[in-house]
């Protein structure tokens, strides 16, 4: 489904906020892209969307190049969603003209589906002042999936979200993705959203690529000083969780 060589930018000539940048994500899959503030997973992300042009290297979707140092295809014409961190719901529409904000046909039937989806329908005439950080990050997600993207791009989804609240978006999320069969890489500084989730990890630290593996290989070897410095960190459950991971079978 999409796959970065040797992608790199500058937004300033001197620093670089991404620098050769390389790997593949399959179609259906659910990856993750971990990093403290600063390690380039915002800029990759949006050269990804084509919100910026990288100065190096290229991003091919479905085998077709939308991006290198010499053209940009145009966000509307890469079939990519994007979920920003602050969800960016129109606070004057409602739930349900949120949701068919974009969509050209079909509406009133994508929004009943999408409705249906994220389990909200009693919400469809309510205003996002009227919603909870998780019923509006599920109304953001449905907005973005009523298009019908190939790619999902989720920057700090539960970022915002309680302790509590979180494991169960997490997996509603999820849910969600795959009953729609799209391909899904989100944004995240916790590891744990990772761990839970996603079935591939992508480490930056500074620009550069630490890690890609899926999780059940991350599990068995971590790769870098600074990844088991993260591991490290983790709470004594998300260490048993990387533990039952390393010993299950492929």
């Amino acid at each position: 489904m999409l796959a970065i060589e040797g992608l790199s930018k500058s937004y300033d000539g001197k620093k670089f906020a991404l620098s050769n940048c390389r790997f593949q994500v399959e179609a259906g899959g659910i990856c993750a892209v971990v990093g403290e503030s600063g390690s380039g997973k915002t800029t990759l992300f949006r050269l990804i969307a084509g919100l910026e042009r990288p100065n190096e290297g290229r991003v091919s979707i479905k085998g077709e190049v939308v991006s290198d140092d010499s053209m940009v295809l145009p966000p509307q014409e890469r079939n990519v969603g994007y979920v920003f961190q602050d969800f960016a719901l129109f606070p004057h529409l409602t739930v349900s003209q949120n949701i068919s904000f974009g969509l050209k046909s079909y509406k009133k039937e994508t929004v009943n589906k999408m409705l249906s989806l994220i389990k909200m329908e009693e919400y469809a005439q309510a205003y996002p002042s009227q919603l909870s950080g998780g019923q509006e990050q599920r109304v953001a997600l449905a907005r973005t999936l009523a298009v019908q993207p190939e790619l999902l791009l989720l920057d700090e989804p539960f970022s915002n979200l309680d302790v509590g609240l979180k494991s169960s978006l997490r997996q509603e999320i999820r849910g969600i993705v795959k009953e729609m069969g799209t391909t899904m890489m989100f944004v995240t500084h916790d590891l744990f959203d990772a761990l839970d989730i996603a079935e591939e990890i992508i480490f930056l630290k500074d620009g550069h690529m630490l890690q890609h593996s899926s999780i059940t290989d991350f599990a068995k070897e971590m790769e870098h000083p600074e990844v088991l410095q993260m591991v490290a960190n983790l709470s004594t459950d998300a260490r048993r969780m990387l533990e039952v991971m390393a010993h299950r079978e492929e």
